[in-house]
């Protein structure tokens, strides 16, 4: 019963009387400088049912108004103290009248009183003040920076992928030298590994001759002894035949011979730019081949037979090297994810320190409001007598009878309701329009307690609430009421700190309102707000 009490006072009008108050004017000064504001300050008190209009200017005389503060609310005793403040300033230096202004109260014409004022010119001392040149012209900040966060994401995933490139490289090498235990394992694995490279194919070919030449000079370092990789061709060829001397080795003219034809192929690779033919790349291959393995056979054995059972044969040899092979990998996908964690943690802690942890929740992890605020907007028309209106997402229409009571309906000729979200979302929207069977005369201001106490009735406590005129951009006068209050969630019995606007107009037989709710302190949400109130236009009420 208590909400369809509250809904009556939503709908009905209150009765009106009037009763003459006095007005009070004063202003904080009479001399000002050019572009300076004086702070005009109207007063009233009247009692609790009375309804005062201070007018909604932007001009007083000649002086112009730059700020229409809100009107404070004195309660004392069983009356109201009413006080408005308006900001005025003059561009032009000289003496000037602030004429009589007309307030209404329980619709009588009060005139305040006219206060002359004087502006003064500013000094400027062009001898003494320092002359600056004209600055260059300032870009304005863009707000579509998400380009630069996934630039950063992809550098960042560029340097993880480089390091797991970068240590494979090198734990390959390392891995080679830790499981060839003899020169010969080593050179026939290179051997093998050179021809799945697929360099030939590739059309590498000096990078293929480089390594088979690599390959063969290492083994012969390693296994004879002599600096093969610091000596020319010819030189190697010498070291070659006085080791096989020394050494008591039993080499081939053929051999030796063999070695030196595909040494002198891959200088000539090398350095003059020659292109062997396919079969004799092959050839070449097969002849390094099979000198490695008969320089191997000639070196004289120097381990013991019982040490040489001891050798891992090919099979654990391979198994050796898989297992290895999958430590370094696990190895380097730990490090190149530590790397990734690591950075995206400095670039992140970067951005907080610099532009603040809610900067970085808004723009990486995302904002609801936010959203809301840069998505794509619609403008459309609500109800009879209709409200236009841009809003970030459409309004659905919602069922009235649901909401107002038998008694109410029997009031109305039409209702229709529009709404976004809710009460407990981070941004609730609603448009409602009504006409009504029989003329009626409404208060606003009755009319928006009316409203709070439905929203009190749905969840809001502790409603704080401060009202002043509103004008739409085309001159249609109207009533908001805003403040702060507490909204409960049923489900979870928790509560949040929520701002609101209501605006309130009235025309023949017809009523208009909107009404904003999102959580207090929401800066995107203020911005939203404020782009939904100055596109609210009204249409003419049609019988």
């Amino acid at each position: 019963m208590k909400l369809k009490f509250y809904i009556f006072l939503f709908l009905l009008t209150s009765a009106v009387f009037a009763q003459q108050k006095q007005v009070e004017t004063s202003i904080d000064t009479t001399k000002n400088k050019i572009g300076a504001e004086f702070k005009l300050t109207l007063k009233t008190v009247v009692s609790s049912k009375s309804k005062v209009v201070f007018p909604k200017l932007k001009n007083i005389g000649p002086l112009e108004v730059i700020q229409s503060y809100p009107i404070d609310t004195v309660k004392k005793n069983d009356t109201y103290e009413l006080i408005k403040k308006y900001g005025l300033t003059q561009f032009d230096s000289g003496k000037y009248t602030i004429p009589s202004i007309k307030i209404l109260i329980d619709k009588k014409p009060y005139l305040s009183d006219s206060i002359r004022v004087e502006v003064a010119n500013v000094k400027v001392d062009t001898l003494q003040q320092k002359m600056y040149d004209i600055k260059d012209i300032s870009s304005a900040d863009s707000n579509n920076d998400w380009w630069i966060y996934v630039l950063i994401v992809i550098v960042i995933l560029a340097i993880g992928a480089f390091v797991y490139w970068y240590v494979k490289k090198h734990q390959k090498k390392k891995i080679e030298e830790e499981v060839y235990k003899t020169p010969i394992e080593k050179a026939t694995s290179l051997l093998n590994n050179l021809e799945s490279k697929e360099l030939v194919q590739k059309g590498e070919i000096k990078e293929y001759y480089s390594e088979l030449t690599d390959i063969a000079r290492n083994y012969i370092e390693e296994a004879i002894h002599i600096p093969a990789m610091e000596s020319t061709t010819s030189e190697l060829i010498q070291a070659i035949r006085l080791a096989s001397t020394k050494k008591k080795m039993t080499l081939t003219p053929e051999t030796v011979e063999n070695l030196e034809r595909v040494l002198r192929q891959a200088d000539l690779v090398k350095f003059a730019k020659s292109k062997p033919l396919d079969f004799e790349i092959t050839d070449d291959r097969n002849k390094i081949q099979k000198v490695i393995l008969t320089l191997d056979n000639a070196i004289p054995t120097e381990v013991p037979a019982e040490e040489e059972d001891q050798l891992l044969n090919e099979a654990q040899r391979q198994k050796q090297i898989q297992l290895q092979l999958r430590k370094k990998r696990n190895k380097r996908i730990t490090l190149a994810v530590a790397t990734v964690v690591f950075l995206l943690t400095a670039t992140t802690t970067f951005f907080v320190v610099t532009k603040g942890f809610a900067y970085v929740k808004d723009n990486v992890i995302g904002h609801p409001s936010k959203e809301l605020l840069e998505g794509e907007w619609v403008k459309s028309a609500y109800g009879n007598p209709a409200v236009q209106i841009e809003t970030p997402k459409v309004l659905k229409r919602m069922d009235t009878q649901k909401v107002l009571p038998k008694e109410a309906m029997a009031l109305i000729k039409e209702m229709q309701l529009f709404a976004y979200g809710s009460m407990i979302d981070n941004f609730y929207v609603t448009v409602s329009t009504s006409k009504f069977k029989n003329p009626v005369e409404l208060d606003l201001a009755k009319t928006l307690e009316g409203t709070l106490k439905i929203i009190e009735a749905q969840g809001g406590q502790n409603i704080i609430v401060k009202q002043e005129d509103f004008q739409t951009n085309s001159g249609i006068q109207g009533l908001k009421g805003y403040g702060t209050m507490t909204v409960l969630n049923p489900v979870s019995k928790t509560s949040t700190k929520a701002y609101y606007e209501i605006l309130l107009f009235k025309q023949d037989q017809g009523l208009q309102q909107i009404m904003i709710l999102h959580q207090e302190g929401d800066t995107y949400a203020n911005d939203i707000t404020t782009r939904i109130l100055n596109s609210v236009e009204l249409q003419k009420a049609s019988n």
